[in-house]
């Protein structure tokens, strides 16, 4: 669908009807003539306001169409409100596809849902089993015992309701998560791990504060919260390019209260400053970012691990990271990330790479779609602080393949294994891993 009268007709037939038999009162365009199998859908969108052509009165329905085009069609789409019920799901979906697109062009996808309700509630329903082990030996007790071979079984509900601020376009945010251990029957621990206003301040400038996502761009770093405020501002020509500036405070150990002898939560919290850039083209991504994170130390030596999460032997962090994401095409494309951490004296641990094949994406509102990859990543303890990837653990280092499937609407069925090695102690390793996701 690279052209652009072949998007607008099937956007016009299957979001705004334009198969119908509404004529535009005059030919909009002079090079649609009216004998042309896209006259119809292309009039029809153009008398709704949907698609506009050139200021020479032409279309140019042979030039390809970005994706950038086609969100400024998505979102005059979703400006109408006398969609069907058919119509509105397929322009949700299309929302959800150019989702990046439409929030570089200052538009909320969330307009649509905000039109029926006040409060959108989302959620998500997982099951995790993973089957981990490791030849390293348990460093904090110094026993001889493997450390981390262990499978676990989890199960974890989550809620995110959104509420919409009047019609200011800022929204306020909230995610709830509750955990149990299935293979024990044991209730877990409830967490409100999100709690956060959004919203625009200005032209191309959004703000959101309170307990906020901390997520670097391909989440090799980072998939975490903290307590801060973070500011975007987009720009170029197309919306395109976008700067982020993060200040906040982060503690590993904060969704747990247990603390270690002598030491208190706040002993544990760092100050966490970032600035990250991303550019988005229709083949290329690229991303660059720099972070500090000072006062991380617990201690004067080395914890070892504490409550599940790496304890950190020093007390600032210089994180500097670049990647990117060629598209080869629908099918294929190339992930690559490396991160240094320039505070870090150990030449093993400071620094995180990685390099991931990807063929097609599973997504949830496509039932029958599915995706793969294979993967190398060297994961270091002093610069991965919460990495996203499940197939691999921070202080890791090997290859990983994981597929996901989509058997229904809103059901992700993933499975993951890594093998390879513990970096600090050149031990083997590997992983098992399989998620179920019912999301609603």
């Amino acid at each position: 669908m690279s052209k652009k009268t072949l998007v607008s007709a099937i956007t016009a037939a299957l979001v705004v009807g334009a198969a119908s038999t509404t004529f535009a009162a005059n030919n909009p365009f002079s090079d649609v003539p009216a004998d042309s199998w896209a006259y119809d859908a292309v009039s029809t969108l153009a008398a709704d306001g949907v698609i506009d052509g050139y200021p020479d009165g032409t279309y140019q329905g042979q030039n390809t169409m970005t994706r950038y085009e086609m969100a400024q069609i998505v979102a005059r789409a979703m400006a109408k409100t006398d969609l069907e019920k058919a119509d509105k799901a397929l322009v949700d979906k299309l929302a959800a596809e150019f989702a990046d697109e439409l929030d570089n062009l200052g538009v909320r996808v969330a307009d649509l849902e905000k039109k029926s309700d006040n409060v959108v509630w989302k959620g998500e329903l997982r099951y995790r089993y993973v089957d981990a082990s490791s030849d390293a030996t348990d460093r904090m007790s110094g026993h001889t015992k493997k450390y981390n071979d262990n499978d676990t079984s989890q199960v974890m509900f989550r809620l995110e309701p959104k509420a919409y601020i009047g019609d200011t376009g800022w929204t306020a945010n909230v995610r709830v998560d509750y955990e149990m251990k299935a293979d024990e029957d044991a209730n877990g621990k409830t967490v409100v791990a999100r709690a956060y206003a959004k919203g625009p301040i200005g032209h191309n400038t959004t703000v959101t504060a309170g307990r906020i996502p901390l997520l670097d761009t391909y989440g090799m770093l980072l998939d975490e919260h903290m307590s801060g405020a973070q500011i975007d501002i987009a720009s170029g020509s197309d919306k395109n390019f976008t700067t982020s500036l993060l200040a906040g405070r982060y503690n590993p150990g904060h969704d747990n209260p247990d603390i270690l002898p002598g030491q208190t939560l706040k002993d544990f919290t760092a100050d966490f400053y970032a600035t990250q850039f991303n550019y988005k083209s229709e083949k290329f991504d690229a991303n660059a970012m720099y972070a500090v994170m000072t006062n991380i130390e617990p201690g004067s030596t080395n914890w070892g691990t504490w409550a599940g999460q790496t304890v950190y032997d020093y007390d600032k962090m210089n994180i500097w990271s670049v990647g990117g994401l060629y598209r080869f095409d629908n099918n294929w494309g190339l992930l690559g990330q490396y991160a240094v951490n320039t505070e870090s004296d150990n030449s093993d641990d400071k620094q995180a790479y990685m390099a991931e094949l990807q063929y097609k994406n599973a997504n949830i509102a496509d039932p029958g779609s599915w995706g793969a990859y294979v993967a190398y990543r060297h994961f270091g303890k002093d610069v991965t602080i919460a990495t996203t990837y499940k197939d691999v653990f921070n202080n890791q280092k090997g290859f990983a393949i994981g597929a996901s499937y989509v058997p229904v609407e809103n059901l992700l069925a993933s499975v993951k294994y890594f093998d390879g090695k513990d970096i600090d102690s050149d031990t083997d390793a590997d992983r098992f891993y399989l998620n179920l996701d019912f999301f609603y």
